[in-house]
């Protein structure tokens, strides 16, 4: 074990080396159209709760590890089979993971990925009809921008051969050498939602024009979704500064967790239309037209990667902090204050995915060139929880 984190305009500009700095002014205009949650299913649920409260207190008990020597993990989805696929940030590939056995294999290469800090090949997520289509889609930051491809994967084929060409659903995604996102989803709604950075170029996060600094919803073709506050953008919701993860309880709501700059990473409950602030700001703050966040870290305790709603709670996987925080729900509030486990024993916390019940996996995340990795790292946890 081991020691004691549409379309598109405007490219980024003033990228910035250092995760958690970033400056600027916001030159955007606030997204202000009044919107009705009522026009389409969507992340937006019913407001009346049928889920018991989770209790104040949980707890987490590491299973097994499923598997040690990943290479710069981000993504992660599970197949219909049971086997998993991860994406490697910084080799731009596609490993398929044997939950029994832990046994990796390389499935393909993502063609057009060009890693470079915090881009790569980021969220990976499998098409609600993929026992139909066979449909993987990939989040990835290419020389230009960042953009969403969808790709058939044939498992027959020989090994590094199984992902076909990529079929591009939605590009011109500002990309930064920072901020840049990257975790996408499929919600009940079987639209897909993806979590956007703003670059670093922060007036971005406040122009509804630009697909940065946003969640976008849309078609699994990449269209407009009707019901989005807009009738011909992808944008669900904006004032966004690094949204990385995205997750739905039992009453269909859409959770996002988002990093602040230095002061507040956020959990936020995501409704279409609404401003969530950055960089007007960070953490609750109370200005008339913003949503102030439903729970905030200092971000040393936190830097909120993925999150998953499983046992009546959500759960933040922690980069800097190097812990998974758990956040009790009751309806749409948290009924407790949040609870933290695994500090400092694994390192730096990717991604975490609901394996089904009391269940979820969790990534490592100690080789993305800010950790200190052992020969073990990264890997992948299964965890039970309460």
């Amino acid at each position: 074990m081991k020691r004691s984190a549409g379309t598109a305009v405007g490219a980024a500009a003033a990228l910035l080396l250092a995760a958690g700095c970033s400056s600027g002014e916001d030159t955007g205009t606030p997204f202000d159209r009044a919107t009705s949650s009522a026009a389409a299913p969507s992340a937006a649920a019913s407001p009346t709760p049928t889920v018991p409260p989770a209790p104040a207190k949980g707890t987490v008990k590491v299973v097994s590890t499923v598997t040690e020597g990943l290479a710069s993990p981000w993504g992660l989805t599970a197949l219909p089979d049971g086997g998993l696929l991860v994406a490697s940030r910084d080799e731009g590939t596609i490993t398929r993971v044997d939950v029994e056995s832990g046994k990796k294999t390389v499935i393909g290469s993502v063609p057009g990925v060009a890693p470079a800090g915090e881009g790569g090949l980021l969220g990976l997520a499998v098409s609600p009809t993929y026992a139909k289509d066979q449909l993987v889609y990939a989040y990835f930051t290419t020389a230009s921008d960042n953009r969403i491809a969808r790709m058939f994967y044939d498992p027959r084929k020989p090994v590094g051969q199984q992902l076909g060409a990529p079929d591009t659903v939605l590009r011109g995604i500002p990309k930064g050498t920072v901020h840049n996102g990257g975790r996408i989803a499929f919600g009940p709604d079987k639209m897909l939602y993806a979590g956007t950075g703003e670059t670093g170029e922060t007036g971005l996060a406040q122009d509804p024009e630009s697909l940065a600094g946003k969640i976008l919803r849309m078609t699994p073709d990449g269209q407009p979704v009707h019901g989005n506050p807009e009738a011909d953008s992808v944008v669900y919701s904006l004032g966004h500064r690094n949204v990385q993860g995205l997750a739905w309880d039992a009453e269909k709501r859409l959770w996002a967790s988002e990093f602040g700059q230095n002061t507040w990473d956020e959990l936020n409950l995501i409704e279409p239309g609404k401003n969530y602030g950055w960089p007007i700001a960070e953490g609750r703050a109370g200005k008339p037209g913003q949503v102030d966040p439903v729970e905030q870290w200092r971000t040393d305790e936190a830097s909120p990667s993925g999150i998953a709603y499983v046992a009546g709670s959500v759960w933040m996987a922690g980069l800097r902090g190097e812990r998974l925080w758990r956040i009790p729900l009751a309806g749409r509030e948290p009924v407790a204050a949040p609870q933290a486990f695994l500090t400092g024993e694994y390192g730096r916390l990717r991604t975490v995915l609901a394996a089904g019940g009391d269940r979820m996996w969790l990534v490592t995340s100690e080789t993305d060139n800010r950790g200190t990795p052992s020969p073990a790292d990264d890997r992948i946890l299964l965890l039970e929880v309460s």
